[in-house]
């Protein structure tokens, strides 16, 4: 039987606020590679850094090299990550590449190569994980790292550091090896901020507790914490009792006092915590505590 479901699309302000994010987030990107890395022989990771290298040992523009070698990635993820992310990414990526060339005859904006590395991480990764955010991409290198992932069944983390660490080895030969360590330091920076971008400062902790007592631990913690929560029908592997589990999400610094709410009801009680990248729907707005 044919599977007639018709995706709903995104309302337009949604669409309007992802094209806002990825332009600043591309423009960004654009300014830290002219401004702040190439002037002082500093590359990213990925495609970047490998445009960076090409574009100083031939007379072809990094913006050139930007747009052309992210092309064959972007066929790959317009097959295997879909339309949306595809468009959002070429226009991204389109954004970057002209910022780049508007600025290639600027000059570096600090005098200091310290400065240029600290302050160059941070605006670069401020523009990546903008646009990551908003469903796309800037280099073509976080693709291919996602489909080998699939097919290695590895962390697609693993994989783009290890592209990364062959691209930075390659560029302390084309430059030296001091602009190759600077450019470590600049990928970790931006890695950093990176995951603050996506994730936010915020961090939010999912709890898992077991207890008898998970009736009135359910209740202080709406009470007295504010949060809701969701009780799980659950049996034990070893007794085979039947029990309820208790779910619930909470910011980073309300865990101490969550542990502090179960604690004081059920010494024995586990509790299981995992870090939550992000937060959506449902009803994660705190209710008055007393």
């Amino acid at each position: 039987m044919a599977n007639n479901k018709v995706h709903k699309k995104l309302p337009k302000l949604e669409i309007l606020k992802r094209f806002v994010f990825i332009t600043i987030g591309s423009i960004l990107m654009g300014v830290a590679l002219e401004k702040f890395l190439v002037p002082y022989e500093i590359i990213d990771g990925g495609i970047a850094g490998i445009s960076i290298m090409l574009s100083t040992l031939t007379p072809v523009p990094l913006s050139i090299y930007l747009f052309v070698l992210n092309l064959p990635f972007l066929v790959l993820g317009y097959k295997q990550l879909g339309k949306t992310f595809a468009i959002s990414t070429l226009y991204g990526i389109i954004v970057m590449s002209l910022t780049t060339a508007a600025l290639h005859h600027t000059g570096a904006f600090p005098e200091d190569k310290l400065l240029a590395v600290l302050f160059g991480g941070i605006i670069l990764g401020a523009g990546v994980g903008l646009v990551i955010r908003y469903g796309g991409s800037l280099d073509g290198i976080e693709i291919v790292s996602i489909l080998v992932s699939k097919k290695l069944r590895t962390a697609v983390g693993q994989v783009i550091m290890v592209f990364n660490l062959i691209i930075f080895i390659i560029s302390g030969f084309v430059f030296e090896w001091t602009s190759a360590m600077y450019s470590i330091l600049t990928y970790y920076i931006a890695i950093k901020v990176i995951d603050i971008v996506v994730e936010g400062l915020d961090e939010s902790k999912s709890v898992t507790i077991i207890s008898k007592e998970y009736d009135e631990i359910s209740q202080a913690i709406i009470d007295r914490l504010g949060r809701g929560t969701t009780l799980i029908q659950a049996r034990g592997g070893y007794s085979g009792d039947e029990t309820e589990v208790i779910y619930c999400v909470v910011s980073r610094l309300e865990l101490a006092k969550l542990k502090g709410i179960v604690q004081s009801i059920d010494e024995n009680a586990f509790i299981a915590i995992e870090h939550v990248s992000d937060v959506m729907g449902g009803n994660f707005s705190k209710k008055s505590i007393h």
